[in-house]
């Protein structure tokens, strides 16, 4: 009886300008003895990583450089490869990735208690690794709480509610 092996072997490389290369190799081999398994693989793994590999190394087309800013920076573009010209398009360090709502609920907590902005961002880079424009939803997320715990909101009669009654409208 025949045993019938199948190797795979895929690797993606990432380029600049948002472009990838893939390759992938399948090879089938057919074994007489169970035994031989565990060394065909290591040997089909090996030649597919290495063909995979040498393959890879011909880039064929790259997308083309963007043109610099007067900064020596490539310049922004839409995602489409074109620069943005409505004038809405907000430079890379001042977008914020959470959501508008998480953006505006830490504006808020912010200027509500007047915290300093530097311990904030501090604080995001401690906890997340990344300033706080660049925290992704859930990372968002968690500073808010941690806002909120260490800084409730005050009633009108200056006492802290049971739970937090921040909201954004």
């Amino acid at each position: 009886m025949a045993i019938t092996l199948e190797a795979n072997y895929s690797k993606k490389l990432g380029l600049p300008g948002y472009s990838s290369h893939q390759y992938m190799l399948t090879v089938r081999a057919e074994l007489s003895d169970i035994s031989q398994v565990g060394p065909e693989s290591q040997r089909l793994h090996a030649l597919l990583q290495a063909s995979v590999d040498r393959e890879l190394q011909q880039p064929g087309w790259l997308p083309e450089p963007k043109p610099a800013t007067g900064n020596g920076r490539p310049a922004a573009t839409n995602g489409n490869g074109h620069q943005p010209r409505n004038g809405t398009a907000q430079p890379p360090a001042e977008r914020w990735v959470c959501s508008p709502k998480q953006q505006a609920l830490i504006l808020k907590i912010v200027e509500e208690h007047q915290l300093d902005k530097n311990a904030i961002e501090q604080l995001a880079q401690d906890r997340f690794g990344t300033g706080v424009k660049q925290l992704k939803t859930l990372e968002a997320s968690g500073l808010i709480e941690e806002l909120m715990a260490k800084h409730p909101r005050q009633r009108a009669n200056g006492h802290a509610p049971q739970r937090s009654n921040y909201a954004v409208r």
